[in-house]
């Protein structure tokens, strides 16, 4: 592994393949482990793949304090230049697809394409009621999932935010032992993600400025919201597109991995 070292935190990441430089976001709970079956899955064979630990997750430094989505986007804006060959392409998921979008907002001139997956950028459209009526029994089971962290249960809060927020009922005892224990272990940071008062905003405006060609995508068996998170955002941005996997949820990489990579494969060879 080589590292970069981005506001006082070193961030460990590692390249797999040859081909231009593709940089992978992962999302909360996990670290850039998560991202193997979509590389094993043919990445590898198109991209230099290029995974890292975000801060507070793997083998990633974590300062104390409260954290915040700007120090994600920072860190990622310091791994793109330490690579030296800016723009790159770039995908995330989750809460790492909200991560990029912020950064895209800010400088776009680090992108050569971006592709993300269900960012739960819920404040795009905080001001529909019909969405925020969609949205709501999830954050009833986002507060339930808090509750549990807050009392120090990251097992039952991480099986939780599985089940009932991200992938759907039986779909914890589906996962890679290993992707358990790392949704376990990074439930505290988690929680910390959700302390930031930013972490679900987004500069729209910033966004529109950002011309380069962005795939925007969700699964079939998702919660409904992520679809108007999507169109807002689809709105703002010259030059979107939507794709769909699916059967697949909120990890179409660790689902659906050939899927995954067959769409992030085509869409960023045509740009």
């Amino acid at each position: 592994m080589a590292q970069v070292r981005a506001d006082g935190v070193d961030l460990f990441y590692e390249t797999t393949g040859t081909g231009d430089p593709l940089v992978l976001v992962h999302g909360s709970w996990t670290d850039r482990a998560v991202w193997q079956s979509a590389i094993d899955a043919d990445l590898k064979a198109a991209f230099a793949v290029v995974t890292y630990d975000r801060r507070g997750h793997g083998a990633s430094g974590s300062p104390p304090g409260q954290g915040t989505r700007r120090q994600d986007e920072d860190d990622l804006a310091a791994l793109i230049e330490a690579l030296g060959g800016a723009p790159v392409h770039v995908a995330g998921n989750s809460f790492g697809g909200s991560a990029v979008l912020g950064l895209a907002a800010r400088r776009p001139e680090l992108f050569r394409s971006i592709a993300v997956h269900e960012p739960p950028l819920v404040g795009v459209v905080a001001s529909d009621p019909a969405v925020l009526a969609r949205l709501q029994p999830t954050m009833t089971a986002v507060d339930a999932v808090l509750d549990h962290l807050r009392k120090g249960e990251d097992g039952p809060g991480a099986r939780l935010f599985v089940e009932e927020v991200a992938m759907g009922p039986g779909a914890w005892d589906q996962l890679p032992q290993s992707t358990r224990e790392s949704f376990t272990a990074h439930a505290q940071t988690w929680l910390d993600e959700q302390s930031d008062p930013q972490w679900a905003s987004l500069d729209l405006d910033g966004l529109a400025g950002c011309t380069v060609p962005v795939m925007l995508s969700r699964g079939t068996q998702s919660p409904a919201w992520f679809a108007a998170v999507l169109d807002r955002l689809a709105e703002a941005l010259p030059r979107a597109r939507r794709t769909t996997f699916e059967g697949a949820g909120h990890m179409p990489h660790v689902s659906h991995p050939r899927d995954y990579a067959a769409a992030l494969t085509g869409f960023a060879r045509e740009t």
